[in-house]
């Protein structure tokens, strides 16, 4: 388990990443709306979603997304790539393909 402050490290990392000209070249324009953006993931009409937050999986907002998503054999992690969970890191990265997330995971950590 990380540290608080490689927590910390990681969301900064993953908010610098949001902004990156890399990401959004190829990520934009975000959707607002979770249950949207979720469903386009599911669906191939976007490539991803990435928040900051917390511990999401027991969120009423986006347990059923999450779950949808994982049904859909979408990739769902923490912002660090760990599995999601009350143990786990914070934040959520659902992508359709795992090539999508390796390239995001690279993104965050750079």
């Amino acid at each position: 388990m990380k540290s608080g402050h490689e927590r910390s490290r990681t969301r900064r990392a993953a908010v610098v990443m949001l902004i990156q000209p890399r990401f959004v070249e190829r990520f934009r324009p975000r959707v607002v709306s979770t249950t949207l953006a979720l469903a386009w993931v599911a669906a191939g009409k976007r490539a991803a979603y990435v928040t900051d937050g917390g511990d999401l999986s027991g969120s009423v907002h986006f347990a059923a997304g999450i779950a949808l998503r994982q049904a859909a054999g979408c990739v769902v992690t923490g912002i660090d790539g760990a599995p999601i969970g009350p143990a786990a890191g914070r934040g959520l990265v659902v992508v359709a393909f795992g090539e999508t997330h390796r390239l995001l995971m690279t993104m965050i950590s750079s």
